[in-house]
């Protein structure tokens, strides 16, 4: 556009300060008058804005305009519906951004960031979990964020925040989980840690990320200032070693180590027996934990084995973790020749804690507890169609959340947010197109 548009920071009388629905579904008014410029990725920070957009909040996914997504691998991976590929059909993409609005901005632009300064301009939020200093080095560091909206709150959510020796270097799920010490505690006995999965530690960050937003929301409110909130995924991780770096520390115990008894079962609180046995079938699995001394004897009597309620050696918790692979061989002996429900429901009903390891399809399409909380929701996709999602564990009895608009196809949005709200006109709007800006 060589320069032909300028935002008017200061009075623009097509601006809406108080963004317009884009849609006639009912919405949610909880979070109803925030609105976030989003530039998260992943899960670790779009599952953070993701949760607030379900609650009414209006997130503005900000996305790089010729990198097909750019800084969200999931973008244009699976997984797939069906048979068709492209840059908006991935299934993961889809999951952690319903409800949200998408634009895309070429940041090599000049023009772009001059459009950008006006969206932050009139926004509550500014979100990202890019490595440290993306935005600095686009020129919008919390400083300059302040010039543009003096109660501007700035989130960013790195792999090691950017405070420490550690601040500069990036991480992944997998590095983030092995850093905080999570990966050595998981693992079958006599072999390597197995980890937990990048994903939970994903989600860990953006529960984390959730919450910091909106308490630097309720600080705004009450005091009118806005505030820079930097997080680190990894020492968020950290945290959740709490008891197990605690007994190293008070007991010089390793939580696990090579030959450890195994991961499924519990010391604290002590339990036994407490593991997952084999069941019936091919891979088949039923978990069981007794909590107590009353429930051992009514362990016994239903696996038909009253005489080992009598034995001394496993009177006491103590002595059946002593004895805990003796008594996995005799519990698996009955368990294996039984269905994992069929196990599940005769140890229930006499007050055993046990369940059923299930498949996926049997959690997501035949629980019936699952289907009673709605927590798989079908959304709309403007190009995917009718698919479902991951829902909202959360229930509020008055401002519930709402999942039915599936995530934004690349730049879906970009004539409602840069025309209605931002209050650029046709003409200058098709000539940032044709200048490749948006």
């Amino acid at each position: 556009m060589g320069g032909t548009w300028v935002p008017d920071l200061s009075a623009n009388p097509n601006r809406k300060t108080l963004h317009p629905m884009p849609t006639s579904e009912p919405r949610c008014p909880a979070l109803s008058r925030i609105r976030i410029c989003d530039f998260t990725g992943q899960l670790a920070g779009a599952g953070a804005t993701k949760l607030l957009a379900t609650f009414g909040a209006q997130v503005i996914r900000v996305e790089d305009r010729l990198r097909e997504g750019g800084w969200d691998i999931f973008r244009g991976t699976g997984p797939w519906l069906d048979e068709r590929r492209g840059v908006s059909l991935g299934g993961a993409f889809n999951n952690h951004n319903v409800e949200k609005l998408g634009v895309t901005l070429d940041m090599r632009k000049h023009d772009a960031k001059a459009i950008l300064a006006d969206l932050i301009s009139v926004s509550d939020v500014v979100t990202e979990n890019f490595s440290m200093g993306v935005l600095n080095r686009w020129g919008f560091g919390f400083e300059e964020m302040k010039a543009i909206k003096p109660d501007i709150i700035y989130v960013s959510n790195s792999g090691f925040g950017h405070q420490g020796p550690y601040a500069r270097f990036k991480t992944w799920g997998p590095i983030v989980q092995a850093v905080s010490g999570l990966t050595f505690q998981s693992g079958a006995p006599d072999m390597p840690p197995a980890g937990w999965g990048y994903s939970y530690m994903d989600h860990t960050g953006g529960y984390l990320m959730a919450i910091a937003i909106l308490m630097a929301v309720y600080h705004r409110n009450k005091t009118g200032a806005g505030q820079w909130v930097d997080m680190s995924c990894s020492d968020g991780a950290a945290t959740l070693n709490g008891p197990a770096l605690l007994d190293f520390t008070v007991n010089g115990k390793r939580t696990r180590r090579p030959g450890s008894p195994h991961s499924n079962r519990s010391q604290y609180p002590k339990m036994a027996p407490h593991g997952i046995y084999r069941c019936q079938g091919d891979d088949r699995w039923v978990a069981i934990a007794v909590r107590n001394e009353d429930e051992w004897p009514v362990l016994c009597d239903a696996i038909g084995r009253s005489d080992l309620a009598s034995d001394a050696r496993y009177s006491t918790i103590d002595g059946r973790i002593e004895h805990h692979d003796e008594l996995d061989d005799v519990i698996e002996a009955w368990t294996s020749t039984r269905s994992n429900f069929e196990v599940m429901k005769a140890l229930q009903a006499k007050g055993i804690a046990a369940g059923a390891v299930q498949r996926p399809e049997e959690r997501i399409d035949h629980d019936p507890n699952t289907k009673a909380w709605g927590l798989f929701p079908e959304v709309v996709h403007e190009q995917i169609g009718r698919v479902r999602v991951d829902g909202v564990p959360v229930k509020l009895s008055e401002t519930p959340a709402t999942v039915v608009r599936g995530a934004p196809v690349l730049g879906q949005h970009n004539e409602e947010i840069f025309g209605r709200v931002l209050g650029i006109g046709p003409d200058a709007l098709a000539e940032l197109v044709e200048e490749g800006v948006i």
